[in-house]
């Protein structure tokens, strides 16, 4: 069990460590945007997409990524108060009824969505602009599957938590 958890949270480690370095060239490339339209007056579509598409990139691939690393918003009125069991089971409920059934709603609405993109291989309306919406919609199907992953791995810790394991509940 401990072995499968390892490699849920080592896919989810290592995409993370992999889209952390979109955001630095997010930022540079909004700076060149900026320089490019204010200094030369000569505005870049293209990149301006590009910034878009990696704004995307990293908040649909770094969803699972911040759960992992206990990034996103808990409400702690109540969690910090109760016992590591009780957080346990919060925790699996909440990954069962909550989590799990959002992210296979979302495969399965977006799958055609996806599906269609990539059948007309489908590109920028804008003439200069980039030619891979495609790729970026795809990420709408990335973001349901690598917080599964997640859910599974931390569905497990959860399972196979003693009191005086997992971090996250003490």
């Amino acid at each position: 069990m401990q072995q499968l958890i390892n490699i849920l949270d080592g896919i989810t480690q290592k995409t993370g460590q992999a889209i952390r370095w979109l955001a630095l060239l997010m930022v540079l490339i909004s700076c060149g945007v900026v320089l490019l339209r204010y200094s030369f007056d000569q505005p870049s579509i293209a990149m301006q997409e590009a910034v878009m598409y990696l704004h995307a990139t990293i908040f649909m691939l770094g969803s699972a990524y911040t759960w992992q690393q206990g990034g996103h918003v808990r409400v702690d009125v109540f969690y910090r108060s109760w016992s590591k069991q009780r957080r346990r089971w919060v925790e699996r409920l909440g990954i069962i009824f909550l989590v799990l059934p959002t992210c296979l709603f979302m495969l399965w609405v977006s799958w055609t969505y996806v599906g269609n993109a990539w059948a007309i291989q489908e590109r920028s309306q804008e003439a200069s602009g980039l030619p891979y919406i495609y790729l970026l919609k795809t990420l709408i199907l990335m973001l349901p599957i690598t917080l599964i992953l997640q859910a599974i791995a931390e569905l497990l810790r959860s399972l196979t938590a003693t009191d005086t394991g997992a971090a996250q509940y003490d």
